[in-house]
């Protein structure tokens, strides 16, 4: 029995508040260190950036006919990221999955980080990025309306609304625990920032009755999103007449393969933030274990599909099609293309095995090579596809610059920042659902599950 076991119901629940104010304390240098190295490669890429624009997008790797590379594989990538956060605190707080309590608020955080990176290759990909708003729906100096049948207008539509909704549902969730925090941090300056971000929260049960509702209405609100997004960005190629790409399966494919590398990416940050801040009590292994499980059924999903692909482009008796796959099983991208079959088809199958799913080192180094996987599984459908379309005369290779290297790399520091900054500022655990799950203490120092 561990010797949070051992503790009184009331003592659990001051552990608790100890434990997230403990995370909120001034950092250590060890965290110094992380984040000095985190903002050495989001300078790299920033200087990568203006790189580019000073110029020009000649800089980038980009060879006729593929016009699409690394920065919509990174879009693409970035927003499956995200919907793992959308899953776990509304599609799973529905169903009451009990094991996303504990990491329900950081994958929530995963999310809205993972958006904002998402939108910014987009513009990157523009080449001249001060002309982004010619993206928005509105009459603008040259009086023109976007094309509202371009599936690239729905990406607008399709991520400004999730990066709304999973930000408002982001804070509305951690209002309650702002408030508790405000109640015990010392520091004016602190004081007034917690004070405003809670809102005047005072936690009467008008509040708490209203919380709740509004609460319940936001996870019903953002759970199509989970299903709508990806949807909308697989029909970025899925409405393109080319080989490899025009095909129904897109939809529920991606849909899957997000939530896929999401889930992963949940655990691939919340095992060392467990190991750093000592949440061993709370981020359990029935989390892990949970998120695993579920990590072996969308695997399986996606896995299936890698393999239906084949068949459909067999069985549809279209030549350019059928060739396209067979291309890439055995074509120029054949090592990244069997780089994402074992990542995402083999590797994440042993997780059926219990002593797996509860090793956290292995489990660790799973969740990096499906991510690993899932890169690599955008990058095979937008370059391979576009590399070799109906005429040979156009066919040609596209290989990565230094310079979109150096914005990937970036793009990951710039989430990193986001979330390294969040575990030392707002609460990375939701105090008021964890104590939903522990014992109610009674006013003579008893317990009560009731």
């Amino acid at each position: 029995m561990s010797n949070f076991d051992s503790l009184s119901a009331s003592e659990k629940y001051s552990h608790l508040n100890e434990t997230v104010m403990n995370m909120l304390n001034k950092p250590g240098w060890g965290w110094w260190a992380i984040f000095a190295v985190d903002m050495m490669f989001l300078a790299f890429g920033i200087y990568c950036f203006i790189y580019q624009i000073y110029t020009g997008l000649g800089v980038a790797g980009y060879s006729h006919p593929v016009l699409w590379g690394v920065y919509i594989t990174n879009f693409v990538f970035w927003v499956g990221i995200a919907h793992s956060g959308t899953l776990i605190s509304a599609v799973l707080f529905l169903f009451r999955a009990r094991f996303r309590m504990s990491i329900y608020r950081i994958a929530e955080a995963m999310t809205v980080f993972a958006v904002a990176t998402a939108g910014l290759f987009p513009i990157i990909h523009l080449g001249r990025p001060w002309n982004f708003y010619w993206l928005l729906p509105y009459p603008n100096q040259r009086g023109l309306w976007v094309n509202f049948d371009s599936p690239l207008l729905w990406d607008v539509f399709a991520v400004s609304t999730y990066a709304t909704i999973s930000s408002v549902f982001f804070f509305i969730g951690m209002i309650p625990d702002i408030a508790a925090i405000r109640d015990t941090v010392v520091g004016k300056a602190k004081k007034v920032f917690y004070s405003v971000a809670s809102l005047g929260w005072k936690g009467s049960s008008w509040e708490w009755g209203h919380y709740t509702r509004a609460y319940f209405y936001f996870a019903c609100f953002a759970t199509p999103l989970v299903i709508s997004v990806h949807s909308v960005v697989s029909w970025d190629f899925a409405m393109a007449n080319t080989p490899g790409w025009h095909t129904t399966i897109f939809p529920p494919y991606f849909v899957a393969g997000a939530i896929f590398s999401g889930l992963a990416m949940v655990i691939t940050l919340c095992i060392p933030l467990r190991y750093i801040f000592k949440l061993e009590d709370y981020i359990t292994m029935d989390n892990f274990d949970g998120m695993s499980k579920m990590i072996i059924l969308t695997s399986s999903i996606v896995f299936y599909a890698y393999l239906i692909e084949f068949f459909i482009a067999w069985y549809s008796g279209n030549k350019y099609e059928y060739d396209q796959f067979i291309y890439r099983a055995v074509g120029d991208y054949a090592l990244f293309y069997w780089i994402m079959m074992f990542c995402n088809g083999i590797v994440p199958h042993l997780l059926w095995f219990k002593k797996i799913r509860h090793n956290l080192m292995i489990l660790f180094i799973i969740t990096l090579l499906i991510n690993i996987g899932m890169w690599f599984e955008r990058f095979n459908i937008i370059v391979i596809s576009l590399s070799k379309e109906f005429e040979p005369g156009s066919w040609g290779l596209y290989k990565p610059s230094w310079v979109e290297i150096g914005i990937t790399v970036g793009s990951f520091a710039w989430f990193f920042m986001f979330f390294l900054i969040f575990v030392r500022t707002l609460p990375a655990l939701s105090i008021a659902e964890i104590k939903e799950i522990l014992p109610v203490p009674k006013k003579n120092g008893g317990s009560s599950h009731e």
